[in-house]
């Protein structure tokens, strides 16, 4: 079995597409498999292992059968995050913010999560958290 990986079922394509391809090679060492800005579909894999998809979710409602759902529940807390593991979170924060990610918090050190970790929470352009962590 393959490791699992996230499949992001987005609406804006080639904002998300953008975003993820300036951040994901720097800061998860992925590299763009297949896949344009375009869409409907986009991978990244970093030393062969997928790392993100990114999938229309209009194409995936097609598909399902659910295409007249509502592509947006009313506003709710967070069901998902993805998390990045990177060495500085200071800098990948910046990174994230410069290629259209919008900040939610700065980077904080957080020992009550674990000893040296320090995060950052920023929403990509869809509004999907990410969380930017490093452990000293």
């Amino acid at each position: 079995m393959h490791a699992p990986y996230p499949r992001l079922l987005v609406t804006r394509f080639a904002d998300c597409f953008r975003f993820y391809a300036a951040v994901l090679p720097p800061l998860a060492g992925a590299d763009l498999d297949k896949g344009g800005p375009d869409g409907p579909y986009a991978n990244w894999e970093a030393d062969g292992r997928g790392v993100l998809v990114l999938f229309d979710r209009a194409a995936m409602a097609s598909v399902l059968g659910t295409g007249d759902l509502p592509a947006r529940p009313e506003p709710a807390q967070d069901a998902a995050m993805v998390v990045l593991r990177v060495d500085d979170v200071d800098g990948a924060l910046a990174l994230c913010l410069a290629s259209g990610g919008t900040p939610v918090l700065g980077a904080t050190d957080r020992p009550e999560w674990g000893p040296g970790l320090r995060t950052a929470h920023l929403r990509d352009p869809e509004g999907r958290l990410i969380e930017l962590q490093s452990y000293s």
